[in-house]
């Protein structure tokens, strides 16, 4: 194995997302196994968010009502290809560093910070308070890790993480706008 390849770490049995321990494969990348294991981790924390928030504004979407059905019908949809997007980078990330993605519904449903979306909402303006809710909080998740790669030296998940905050912004300011003028 040439010197600058990283051999595997050892793999415990059983479920290494319960556990929190990534479980990591050889890389030539060339930033230190212990940073790219904190990174992994942090990486996996916003994955299952990412995920979240990709089935949470189906769900709006799904079941939205009301005067403005089809606009708010196709924000929503909107959102969560975006968010779609995110899943995607940022498994991808942390693949290209080595970890495991772990992105299954049973380690969403344990790992998400993105409080649970309500299911016996129907209304509009409903959805949107609701989503706009889980895309601020989101959105404060992805810029609290953008400090946190910053301080793992790693200028790529920082950029990634930077990308996705102005697109969870604007997704919010489009969401907040249906209900921003109402009084």
């Amino acid at each position: 194995m040439p010197k600058t390849m990283t051999p595997p770490s050892a793999a415990p049995t059983g479920d290494d997302a319960t556990r929190g321990e990534p479980r990591m494969h050889r890389t030539r990348i060339d930033l230190p196994e212990e940073q790219r294991v904190k990174l992994v981790k942090l990486l996996n924390a916003r994955l299952a968010d990412s995920i979240d928030l990709s089935l949470q504004s189906k769900q709006a979407h799904w079941n939205v009502k009301g005067p403005r059905f089809r606009e708010l019908h196709l924000l929503f949809d909107e959102i969560h290809t975006r968010a779609e997007g995110y899943v995607d980078e940022v498994a991808e990330r942390i693949t290209a560093l080595g970890g495991t993605a772990y992105g299954t519904a049973q380690v969403v449903a344990r790992s998400s910070t993105l409080p649970a979306y309500p299911t016996d909402i129907f209304e509009g303006l409903a959805h949107v308070n609701a989503l706009a809710d889980r895309l601020a909080a989101y959105g404060k998740a992805i810029r609290q890790s953008i400090g946190e790669a910053d301080d793992l030296g790693d200028q790529d998940t920082v950029d990634l993480f930077t990308q996705i905050s102005r697109e969870v912004d604007k997704d919010l300011w489009f969401v907040e706008a249906h209900v921003q003028a109402e009084r």
